[in-house]
């Protein structure tokens, strides 16, 4: 009786054990899998009345996103470097480099509409020179140009920093800043010229 209740005892140990799971058996008469096929470019541009945006494969313009990103920053960065130089009543000062330019830029396809958009930040270094009590003092410093969106260029806030000076007095310091902010309107005119671009992509 004994050995009879420790086989049934190992059965079960060995069913709660054990798995299964289901094979799916390919009879002879199935259909193959598909095999993916590349597309012959000549193949797409002899098709007549072709009025769908976005990758070939996608002839339904359902949603496609592309990344833009790297374009984006180095379109970006270049822009900026364009600015030249601003003159002053007291000085002159340039942008030395984009020292941040940090964000995301896509081209999204949605039921055959195309869509761009993009998410930046910037930091750029500044540098310049002032007649400061009689004599041109050579001033560094950066502009911080807050989180700015696709449409947004017209709510653009600009921060300007300078780098320590003992030499440089306070009052001295909040014109050159004042000074400074003279930047956002050229930055604002490169950013719209970028969205421009971004667009005709």
């Amino acid at each position: 009786m004994e050995g009879g209740a420790a086989a049934v005892s190992a059965e079960k140990t060995v069913e709660s054990a054990s798995y299964t799971y289901w094979v799916r058996e390919v009879s002879r008469d199935a259909a193959p899998l598909p095999v993916p096929k590349k597309i012959d470019p000549a193949d797409v541009s002899n098709q007549p009345n072709q009025t769908h945006l976005g990758s070939a494969w996608n002839r339904a313009g359902t949603w496609e996103e592309k990344n833009l990103n790297k374009w984006a920053t180095d379109r970006i960065k270049e822009l900026l470097a364009s600015v030249g130089s601003l003159e002053f009543s007291g000085g002159k000062a340039e942008i030395a480099e984009v020292t941040r330019c940090s964000g995301d830029a896509f081209l999204v396809t949605v039921r055959n509409k195309k869509r761009v958009g993009y998410t930046y930040e910037l930091t750029l270094q500044v540098k310049g020179e002032w007649h400061i009590g009689g004599e041109k003092k050579k001033v560094k410093g950066h502009i911080d140009v807050a989180e700015f969106s696709f449409g947004e260029l017209d709510d653009l806030q600009i921060q300007v920093k300078l780098n320590e000076d003992k030499d440089v007095a306070a009052q001295d310091k909040q014109r050159i800043i004042q000074d400074l902010k003279s930047f956002l309107h050229p930055l604002k005119e490169k950013l719209l010229q970028f969205e421009e671009e971004l667009k005709a992509r």
